[in-house]
């Protein structure tokens, strides 16, 4: 059966490392992407939308399972997801869809090469995916023969749009879901094709202000220590999938699939591309927590609203199930905040819970956090409970004066302190060093194999 307003197709797009900061549609004058800033100027762009754990793999299986990742297992990159977990994809293939996943998986553990099986993919038929890779100009993936990886040619996220135009047309007599996943912008930075990387000159680029001397003092440096070469490069790779979402939104047009389609757009979290002297994620700063997150479906919602109520990425199965007029079976951590998509002058959420449970990778050495976003403050504690950061984004939307020391013991304090406690009170979090942590979930196995791999 075709889809209808009570039976849409669901296209949802997510990028891998792409902060919001770095969109046409929420500010940046630099990049061009007119494909995603039309999505937004025909549908819903929400201003406060966050990951709840900024690193791939516990915010991708947030994303797919409505929980945070003490719920769903996947605590740390390369862990895998919990057997059990039940994925907004079951929900919907037993209400009749096709589904499928195409792209970056990152939710089966190590080796990162490796083959998942059927029983793994949590709902997903159709199945065109990695596990984990970002060779974009040297890429593969698995169908469904663990023996025989495909290799694509050119860039990798132009032949998986390429596979999900193919799912598209084949499944458009029924209701279909999709999730497609790019790669990019994560780095590295320089594996994109060069007609896009001859569209932006780093002697032009104009950095955050947050972003310090010292990281500017590396030009020339090649794109791993240099911002104006790297951010060049996340620039292209950011115009490259601005092509591939007008490919997919034009073949929505073509089928006349377009009005009952919902079409979503977000990430798994940011990029801090030099700000406050980083790379990469896993921090409470605005450039790794604020990810995109625009939402169309011209039938029942919206056109070119914009929604100021906070909503993090463990709401969103919830939140488009109900839209699909479904629901998980089980009570999840996240919020049905769909009322939010029919109204976008609604508020949300008072604050969405944050946190980095295993300091690895990018953030090794320093302390697990816990914390809240509100619409005006970034709060964060450490796990003896010491507040280590707050930043009055309205003043001081850089982030660059923490006000920690300042507001010790204040009413403000106290009051974000209870907000914080609210919500590891909901998630059963008991704010565990690290190591504590794993103890607890019975994963120090499945961790000895991640680092042995890894390291």
């Amino acid at each position: 059966m075709p889809a209808n307003s009570t039976q849409p197709n669901l296209l949802f797009v997510f990028a891998d490392q792409l902060r919001a900061q770095t969109m046409g549609c929420y500010g940046d004058n630099q990049v061009k992407t007119p494909n995603l800033d039309a999505l937004a100027a025909s549908g819903i762009r929400f201003g406060h939308a966050y990951s709840n754990s900024p690193v791939c793999t516990p915010a991708r299986g947030s994303l797919l399972t409505g929980n945070f990742p003490l719920s769903h297992g996947a605590v740390v990159n390369d862990v895998p997801l919990a057997s059990d977990c039940t994925s907004i994809a079951h929900v919907l293939k037993d209400s009749g869809y096709a589904t499928g996943y195409i792209g970056k998986w990152h939710l089966d553990g190590v080796p990162r090469d490796r083959f998942t099986p059927p029983e793994r993919r949590f709902g997903f038929d159709y199945w065109r995916v990695w596990n984990c890779s970002h060779a974009y100009l040297n890429a593969k993936y698995y169908a469904d023969n663990p023996d025989e990886p495909i290799e694509v040619e050119g860039y990798e996220p132009i032949a998986q749009t390429d596979l999900a135009l193919e799912f598209i047309e084949t499944n458009q007599e029924k209701p279909w879901c999709l999730y497609l996943s790019w790669g990019p912008p994560h780095d590295p930075y320089d594996q994109v094709p060069q007609k896009y990387l001859d569209m932006y000159d780093p002697d032009e680029i104009k950095l955050r202000g947050n972003v310090p001397d010292t990281a500017k003092d590396n030009k020339g440096q090649g794109w791993r220590q240099d911002p104006y070469l790297g951010h060049a490069g996340y620039y292209a790779h950011m115009t490259a999938l601005d092509d591939q979402m007008g490919r997919l939104m034009e073949k929505l047009e073509q089928l006349q699939l377009a009005d009952d389609t919902i079409v979503v757009f977000t990430s798994d979290h940011g990029d801090m591309l030099w700000s406050h002297g980083r790379r990469n994620k896993q921090r409470p700063y605005s450039e790794s927590i604020d990810v995109p997150l625009l939402v169309r479906w011209p039938a029942e919602l919206p056109q070119g609203a914009v929604c100021d109520g906070i909503i993090g990425l463990t709401d969103l199965a919830p939140t488009l199930l109900s839209l699909m007029d479904r629901e998980f079976p089980e009570p999840v951590h996240g919020t049905d905040l769909s009322s939010m998509c029919y109204n976008p002058l609604e508020t949300g959420l008072t604050s969405c819970f944050i946190m980095d449970l295993i300091p690895v990778d990018q953030n090794v050495g320093e302390d697990p956090w816990r914390g809240v976003r509100t619409q005006r403050y970034t709060y964060v504690e450490n796990p003896q409970r010491q507040v280590t950061h707050l930043f009055d984004n309205v003043v001081d939307p850089l982030q660059l004066h923490n006000l920690a020391d300042d507001y010790a013991g204040s009413d403000l304090v106290q009051h974000l302190g209870g907000e914080l406690q609210r919500w590891l009170d909901h998630a059963e979090d008991p704010f565990l060093d690290w190591d504590d942590q794993l103890r607890r979930l019975g994963l120090v196995e499945l961790w000895n194999k991640r680092e042995h791999f890894m390291h």
